[in-house]
């Protein structure tokens, strides 16, 4: 034998028992896992019993909110609840979009597609991402019913194919698609097919007798109401009519395209489809939640939408939850009836928060002038601007740089260069040329002398400014540019994020929010929630809120700050909303034009936002307050002060109460009882009482100073750029020398004045 094949010898045996070793290991490996897969596929085949709708409607609970003291505020389920169909009340053409849309192999495959796999999986090579996704109908229906739409491990992957696998064996794919076409959610609240059928399409003209459970509306739908529906379900919120009607065009348009690709429409049917419009806004009628009053539906808007936002659609409104709330019954009709005091529902509406001031919660909200009309929330989504009821924020930042309430200031027409290249300016005037020489800080902010606030935005930087105003709690987008100094933005602000924001002056600067609060730290409404039932199968962990703090503001300023304002009630232009013994303080508002009507102040107790205007435009109220303006210290400060003193009386109520039941035991009320501890007020002066006018006493006395008719400001001509004429602000503090006209007193209430169902005439109409 040659010496070169015997040296080669040895080297090969060693690596054929090598490669024999590897197969028999691979061969085991292989058999193990072949036998623990088909283990889960065994162990979850029990489970497909449970996956029947019928079933899982049984157990599970819509959620419900209760109010702080406990009592029923709201149920978050629609007025009929959710209908479950049969296979024959659905349309055929609704199947079809859905099969050609979400999974074309529907009649072909076993729950799992491979050939699906495999072409998802080269496209997703191809493409360097998760282009294509391959979970078929009956894998989607188990994420539903399972709750486990966003877990993406491999053992929840390997679970939902194994019972996917079963499923296709043990129900007919007509039950199937049934089952899933009734299960999943079509966004705006709709759960269910016939859900989403009413929603999107019972104001259609061919619908409008539907909906009952011998006919429903799913049973008449045409393809092109069949291709929008199908195409909602990869996601409801991209696709929402209402907030993006392009893309939900598009994606309707493209379901029609695989609907007519696969045969399942003709050429003259596919092109009546397409110029079929989608549904537009106004036409979407969400499912309706019932509520223990009307007025708190916008409030129940609020807790709903974050609800979903933190723990999803599904588990928010059939998780079987009980969700204590922050609400206060008598502090939310008291708020009603405020603003029905003064609105007599035709003209402004108005929007109002309250929020208590140790906790940062909201105890009343009024959103609009009526939830099931209007469902738009005006004090939480409404972003309208705040003229000089900003000005407290620049006045904040003044303290804070060391500038003192008496400090003097020039109030005369000021103009100042934004662009020297361009030569752009920012100029500035005072109402009617109305000017007060030299004036105090305090002085200027009792009377929202213009002039001076933007000498000092602009001293003291309106970045800082803006960064401020955010920090306090302001969660819009906040302008640096100068127009600021008086309020103009380039986003507006929200009743609910100004009530926030004043909220810090009195917690001492600290802001607070909570655990279970709005988003981005904002206001609390929840104070916690836990499942009905502890035996619900995959039941929401409970949780209670709570309190964060972070200190924005020195203890010092905002104190200070509270003192200057309390001027703008005491002798400025908010004196309607003045209450005798107690510390009030807050910031009248008025924009260009009069567009928008601001009051927002606090008590010891509580901070409140009032906002008045039209809610679906910013439109001029020149002639609806008796037929002068609506400015700051009419309407709004007048809800403000009426509200004020149906809070204070309910306050004294409860504490009353408190005494008696710990006069029982022998425990004194009063070592609970804190006194009030005045705010230090600053030395602004009452022009009025010059001429020989009353100062204001509040409305109770039937006197009290009004806005003068006159704007305190608002987005001038150059709000966008920072340039440009500032509108007019209230009267400023007169020269001393010059002649006084006194403001015209604000009236209180009629007797018998407009009710909130509309009755009586509202004063000031």
């Amino acid at each position: 034998m040659p010496r070169s094949a015997r040296s080669r010898e040895p080297r090969t045996r060693p690596r054929i028992k090598f490669l024999r070793l590897l197969f028999v290991v691979a061969g085991l490996l292989f058999l193990s896992g072949i036998s623990v897969l088909f283990g889960m596929m065994m162990a979850v085949a029990p489970q497909v019993k449970r996956l029947s709708n019928n079933t899982e409607f049984k157990s599970a609970l819509n959620s419900t909110l209760v109010d702080r003291e406990g009592k029923f505020l709201a149920e978050l389920t629609s007025k009929e609840g959710r209908v479950i169909l049969e296979h024959r009340d659905i349309s055929p053409v609704m199947k079809q979009a859905v099969v050609a849309i979400e999974d074309r192999r529907f009649y072909e495959h076993k729950g799992v597609d491979l050939r699906g796999v495999g072409r998802a999986l080269v496209t997703d090579v191809l493409e360097g991402r998760a282009a294509q996704g391959a979970s078929t109908i009956e894998q989607q229906f188990i994420k539903v019913v399972s709750k486990a739409q966003d877990e993406r491990t491999v053992p929840a992957k390997i679970r939902e194919t194994a019972l996917a696998y079963h499923l296709s064996h043990k129900w007919s794919k007509a039950k199937i698609l049934t089952e899933y076409l009734n299960s999943i959610y079509y966004g705006n609240g709709a759960y269910g097919i016939e859900s989403a059928a009413r929603t999107y399409f019972k104001s259609d003209g061919a619908m409008q007798d539907c909906g009952t459970r011998t006919d429903p509306c799913a049973k008449h739908l045409r393809p092109a109401q069949a291709a929008f529906l199908a195409g909602i379900i990869n996601s409801p919120s991209a696709y929402d009519p209402v907030a993006n009607p392009i893309d939900a065009q598009k994606r309707r348009d493209l379901v029609l395209a695989a609907m007519r690709a696969q045969g399942m429409l003709n050429p003259v049917a596919y092109a009546d489809a397409l110029a079929e419009p989608i549904p537009a806004a106004e036409q979407v009628q969400p499912p309706r939640v019932r509520i223990s009053r009307p007025g708190s539906g916008y409030y129940v808007g609020w807790i709903s939408a974050q609800l979903v936002k933190k723990l999803g659609p599904r588990q928010a409104f059939e998780g079987g939850l009980t969700v204590k709330t922050t609400l206060d019954p008598k502090m939310q009709e008291a708020a009603e009836n405020s603003v029905g005091a003064w609105l007599s529902g035709v003209g402004p509406s108005a929007a109002m928060v309250v929020i208590d001031n140790g906790t940062g919660e909201v105890r009343a909200m009024v959103g609009g002038q009526n939830f099931e009309d209007k469902p738009f929330n005006l004090a939480t989504q409404g972003r309208r601007q705040p003229g000089s009821s900003f000005k407290p924020f620049i006045l904040a930042e003044a303290l804070k740089s060391g500038i003192s309430p008496s400090s003097t200031w020039e109030s005369r027409k000021r103009v100042f260069t934004v662009n020297k290249k361009t030569g752009e300016k920012f100029t500035v005037n005072n109402y009617e040329g109305n000017y007060s020489g030299i004036t105090t800080l305090a002085n200027a902010t009792a009377f929202s002398d213009n002039a001076v606030y933007a000498q000092v935005g602009i001293k003291v930087g309106t970045k800082k400014v803006a960064q401020l105003a955010k920090n306090m709690g302001i969660r819009t987008s906040v302008s640096s540019n100068l127009a600021m100094t008086l309020g103009g933005l380039k986003t507006g602000v929200t009743p609910l994020d100004m009530a926030h924001a004043y909220e810090t002056f009195s917690t001492g600067g600290k802001r607070i929010w909570g655990t279970l609060g709005a988003p981005n730290q904002g206001p609390i409404g929840i104070k916690s929630y836990k499942p009905k039932d502890k035996g619900l199968v995959d039941a929401v962990k409970p949780e209670e809120n709570e309190l964060r703090e972070k200190r924005v503001l020195p203890d010092g300023v905002a104190r200070q700050t509270m003192g200057v304002l309390s001027g703008v009630v005491r002798v400025g232009s908010g004196k309607v909303a003045a209450i005798p013994g107690h510390n009030v303080w807050g910031k009248t508002g008025t924009t260009e034009n009069y567009g928008d009507a601001w009051f927002v102040g606090s008590t010891e107790d509580l901070t409140v936002a009032v906002w008045v205007g039209y809610a679906d435009e910013t439109k001029p109220m020149l002639t609806e307050y008796r037929g002068a303006e609506v400015a700051g210290g009419t309407y709004p400060a007048q809800i403000w002060h009426t509200f004020m003193l149906k809070a204070l009386e309910i306050e004294q109520a409860r504490r009353d109460r408190i005494c008696e039941v710990k006069a029982e035991t022998k425990n004194p009320c009063k070592e609970d009882v804190k006194p009030t501890t005045p705010i230090e007020t600053y030395g602004t002066t009452d022009p009025g009482a010059s001429a020989g006018t009353t100062p204001s006493g509040g409305a109770d006395a039937g006197t009290g100073a009004a806005d003068g008719g006159t704007t305190d400001n608002g987005a001038g001509t150059g709000a966008d750029t920072g340039a440009g004429e500032a509108a007019p602000q209230e009267p400023a503090n007169p020269q001393p020398q010059a002649p006084v006209q006194a403001e015209p007193a604000v009236p209180a209430p009629a007797p018998g004045g407009a009710a909130a169902d509309g009755g009586g005439v509202a004063p000031g109409t």
